[in-house]
């Protein structure tokens, strides 16, 4: 699970995404915090627009999301295993409400050495990450104000080197069957279609990243520790 990233700054976006909106957001990101998302406009067009990390299920009665029992929920992210039917992200995926998250980096956390070390992600080109992710909106029950908000999908890399490292083991589980999860990054080239095609199309770009594509070392250098080497 991904609980925090950092946004690219403005000249950034208007480079690799869209013109920036008026609205204010936060350059760091966590969990209900405002933040910009790319999504289709029109047939072939983008936008970029500002909404809360954190999607709003249908009928929540409040923001901050809560499930059906009034209990609160942590949707920062959606399991692409399960999202098709989610009551929160089932009916985003089936309207094709996709959006792409622009991250300079994204951080998640080590436990190689028996404590959370945050370890952040940047692209090897360094260019900003394009991070595939839903979204939606919904109405204020007592404002009536119409309230943006995305989800940022994530896939299990059990079998991947360096991102099976993070979070936390869970002892009761063996090596290959942790559901390590990680982000899903969109290349440019792809991104029209993730925000327009059909779902077959977006379905096929949910796919693994390569080592490759990173670059990868401890947040606070203080704590950046030998990872294993490994080949993937």
């Amino acid at each position: 699970m991904c609980t925090y990233y950092e946004v690219p700054g403005r000249e950034q976006l208007v480079m690799h995404f869209a013109d920036v909106p008026e609205q204010e957001w936060r350059d760091k990101m966590s969990p209900l915090y405002r933040g910009p998302f790319l999504r289709g406009k029109g047939v072939t067009a983008r936008e970029l627009v500002v909404g809360q990390w954190g999607m709003i299920p249908p009928n929540s009665k409040t923001h901050v999301p809560t499930g059906k029992d009034g209990k609160r929920l942590s949707t920062v992210n959606a399991r692409r295993e399960g999202m098709a039917k989610s009551w929160t992200y089932g009916g985003p995926w089936r309207k094709g409400q996709r959006c792409i998250i622009p991250a300079q980096l994204y951080v998640e956390p080590y436990w190689g050495t028996g404590k959370h070390i945050p370890w952040q992600f940047e692209r090897a080109d360094g260019e900003p990450w394009g991070l595939a992710g839903l979204w939606s909106e919904w109405t204020d029950p007592a404002t009536g104000e119409v309230v943006a908000s995305y989800t940022m999908i994530t896939q299990n890399c059990d079998n991947v080197p360096v991102l099976n490292l993070m979070h936390r083991p869970d002892p009761k589980r063996p090596p290959d069957m942790q559901d390590k999860r990680t982000v899903v990054p969109l290349e440019k080239t792809d991104w029209d279609t993730w925000l327009h095609g059909t779902v077959e199309q977006a379905e096929a770009l949910i796919k693994l990243p390569t080592l490759a594509l990173f670059v990868h070392r401890a947040k606070d250098p203080a704590q950046q520790v030998e990872l294993p080497v490994l080949v993937q």
